[in-house]
């Protein structure tokens, strides 16, 4: 008798407790929000991640080559702490192929974390911030991985930015009438992220300057791929950017094997964004040269020029078709081979950058061993 009365219990509150549900004022795309009562901090929970088809042919063999797998997983935390001025970021990287090679250099550990850094407003229109974080390189590099036009940045990106450093930079923005201006300064170790060894060669230096003459984009869109904004005026920003890494003793700075012998990388980047109306183009030009030959007794600095343009345009359906064109040029002292690549992508968005699905056809051209065709398909998923 008592079970048979367990059963109905169970059966009439069952229903009552599944149907009841946590509710949030929250909104997809834009994470789990909290703020103190006592406004003393916030925080903003998001996480993401890409789940990526690559394929490739080889024209001289027709050999076919395919992987299936998760490109990026990352978990994000952000706000403020003690004073509204005072904001902190955390991003971490959970893929497998989010984490790198280990190396000793960090203590034969995953290479989990992306930034760790805290940011304060000292000042109207001045920033300074301290920890690990993106240096203010290449557009495309600062571009969220998560918000970019094509399913993954070009190869310009991946051959010459300067990727993360662990130090201090200094932000500043002020308008000239219509126009904005930005500079950014920026003092970083410069051996990459999450080291655990001392400073082995000297300090990286960088600093960046931003033009936009007809005012701000809507809602930051000088930093993501398309115009989902649709601007309903010309919006162009211009950047230059400046890097100097005294000693660097990797292969291409932040990355890549440590060599007996350091040299001085010397780095040049100009881009520029330009969006109107569901049209945006991109264009990025990086140059990178050594203060004396690339080439050591163990491998070679990564040295050269890098030329990427693209544009695109979004229907009103959030559909966008987009071009590309890459060409890469390294120093022909360091045998390393000229890349050209010609893209053809297209993308649906559902929810912005937060829920999408991307894929793109490149045709290879390279110098010494076969050209390729590449195809890839990726789905995004950010909340």
């Amino acid at each position: 008798m008592n079970k048979l009365k367990y059963v109905l219990l169970t059966l009439i509150f069952f229903p009552l407790l599944s149907g009841a549900q946590d509710t949030t004022s929250n909104s997809f795309g834009k994470g789990i929000q909290i703020v103190a009562k006592d406004s003393s901090f916030s925080m903003k929970f998001s996480t993401r991640f890409q789940t990526l088809y690559d394929g490739g042919l080889n024209l001289e063999t027709d050999k076919w080559n395919d992987q299936l797998m998760i490109r990026r997983a990352r978990l994000k935390f952000d706000g403020f702490a003690y004073d509204p001025r005072l904001e902190y970021k955390i991003e971490l990287a959970v893929s497998n192929r989010d984490n790198g090679k280990v190396a000793s250099e960090s203590n034969l550990a995953a290479n989990i974390v992306l930034d760790a850094v805290l940011k304060y407003q000292f000042a109207p229109g001045w920033e300074v911030w301290f920890g690990q974080t993106k240096l203010p390189g290449n557009r495309e590099r600062v571009i969220s991985s998560q918000k970019l036009q094509f399913v993954d940045r070009s190869q310009v990106n991946s051959k010459y930015n300067i990727d993360r450093g662990q130090g201090i930079q200094i932000h500043h923005e002020h308008t000239m009438g219509k126009a904005v201006l930005r500079e950014i300064g920026s003092i970083a170790m410069g051996e990459g992220r999450n080291l655990t060894i001392d400073n082995i060669g000297g300090y990286e230096y960088t600093g960046r300057i931003e033009y936009l003459p007809f005012g701000k984009f809507t809602g930051n869109g000088d930093y993501f791929g398309s115009d989902l904004k649709r601007e309903k005026t010309p919006k162009l920003s211009i950047g230059v950017t400046y890097d100097q890494n005294n000693n660097a003793p990797r292969e291409r700075g932040f990355a890549g094997d440590f060599l007996s012998e350091h040299h001085d990388l010397k780095t040049y980047f100009v881009d520029a964004m330009f969006k109107y109306q569901g049209f945006s183009s991109m264009f990025e030009y990086a140059d990178k040269r050594t203060d004396g030959s690339p080439v050591t007794s163990e491998g070679a600095f990564y040295t050269g020029t890098g030329l990427n343009l693209q544009m695109g345009y979004l229907f009103d359906n959030n559909f966008e078709i987009a071009g590309r064109y890459t060409d890469i040029t390294p120093e022909k002292v360091t045998g390393y081979e000229a890349i050209t690549e010609l893209t053809l992508g297209v993308s649906k968005y559902f929810a912005g950058h937060s829920l999408k699905i991307q894929s793109d056809l490149t045709h290879v051209n390279n110098e010494f061993s076969d050209d390729e065709l590449r195809y890839r398909f990726q789905v995004e998923l950010a909340f």
